[in-house]
């Protein structure tokens, strides 16, 4: 059985991500839109996917309180994407993150999640300050971005092998 919804909008449930997910993890981490610009997690196979899962979003929750989501239609329960907050090492704020399947993009789904993931940060986790990244050349995300009212604040390198990064900034 499936976690419990942590957060719901008007046509989406978010909740965290499961082993059951592994298949569903398969498939958007693989797609030529996620492993252009956000990268290759290195997951083919499901029990790559739990890993991935047990390791990344799940550790994220277990430790900061928060992490990726998962994020079903409300009315089918059809898994589409992943919208949450994440700590990266690199960067000294919390930052968020989505990615969704290509058959639903441009249909407001990103940025709906993006609205309750930032407002719960907001209001359980107290944050005043949200950063996100972004490939230079990502110009779907970085518009999305601004009409969720984040602003370009500077490039960053995650690490010396990594090109760098477009930092924006949200502040509450």
């Amino acid at each position: 059985m499936p976690p419990a919804t942590e957060l719901e909008t008007a046509r989406l449930a978010l909740r965290r991500p499961c082993d059951d997910d592994a298949e569903f993890f398969v498939e958007l981490l693989n797609q030529p839109s996620f492993l252009r610009y956000i990268g290759d997690k290195g997951v083919r196979t499901a029990e790559d996917a739990r890993q991935y899962l047990r390791d990344g979003p799940l550790a994220s929750h277990e430790r900061h309180g928060f992490g990726l989501y998962l994020v079903e239609l409300k009315e089918s329960g059809q898994p589409i994407g992943i919208s949450g907050l994440l700590k990266r090492d690199y960067l000294e704020d919390p930052d968020i993150g989505f990615a969704f399947l290509p058959p639903f993009w441009s249909q407001g789904y990103a940025r709906e999640s993006a609205e309750a993931v930032l407002a719960q940060g907001r209001e359980r986790f107290g944050l005043r300050r949200v950063l996100a990244i972004t490939s230079p050349d990502n110009r779907a995300s970085i518009a999305l971005l601004g009409k969720l009212g984040f602003r370009f604040e500077r490039l960053a390198r995650p690490s010396e092998d990594e090109a760098p990064v477009n930092v924006y900034v949200c502040e509450a």
